[in-house]
């Protein structure tokens, strides 16, 4: 599967200049003209790319995690996180995958893929993985707590409105399938589920 990466909404010039590197994020500056013929410094982050993916068991149900970080108020959603130099978009959603819930899977569709802030160089790819099955047990990193919660399809997109869903790169998805039926069926086929 050969996944393009999704264009930045302000692409980061040639001629920028790295002025911070984080753990996670880079910091980036360069000088730009603006209409009236002045100059200011603009500014962007950039940081690793990063995988989202939604398991979806044999019987149908997708399994969520309930994730707790240091620092951070708990919430819900796919499995994921940081693509690693060098590594290809879909192996990281495996690897996340395997490391985060224990589970592999058959087949993996791209849902999504984009990049959601013009101010910040990431981009999100988001996949539906079919046949999810546990193949042992989880691999997560200190900062990691995680608890698995299989729901229903129907469940999965009335989180679309829950405080805690934090996969906010989505949710315009599943608020369409709430208010439009022939959404609502598409995304039904598009998670392998009954037409309901």
């Amino acid at each position: 599967m050969s996944i393009l990466r999704p264009p930045s909404r302000q692409p980061l010039p040639a001629h920028a200049t790295k002025v911070f590197t984080g753990e996670i994020f880079d910091v980036y500056q360069w000088p730009q003209t603006l209409y009236d013929g002045t100059t200011a410094t603009f500014e962007k982050l950039k940081r690793p790319d990063t995988t989202v993916v939604f398991p979806v068991l044999p019987d149908g149900r997708i399994l969520l995690t309930w994730q707790e970080q240091p620092g951070k108020a708990p919430f819900i959603g796919g499995c994921g996180g940081r693509v690693e130099p060098g590594e290809d978009v879909l192996a990281a959603a495996k690897r996340e995958m395997r490391e985060e819930t224990g589970y592999e899977a058959e087949q993996f569709v791209l849902w999504d893929a984009q990049q959601p802030y013009s101010k910040i160089e990431w981009a999100i790819y988001v996949f539906i993985a079919f046949g999810a099955r546990p193949l042992g047990s989880t691999a997560l990193d200190g900062g990691e707590k995680i608890t698995l919660q299989p729901v229903t399809f129907d469940e999965f997109v009335m989180l679309s409105s829950h405080p805690a869903f934090a996969e906010k790169e989505i949710v315009h998805h599943l608020y369409e399938a709430r208010l439009n039926p022939e959404k609502m069926k598409e995304l039904r086929k598009l998670f392998g589920q009954s037409p309901g």
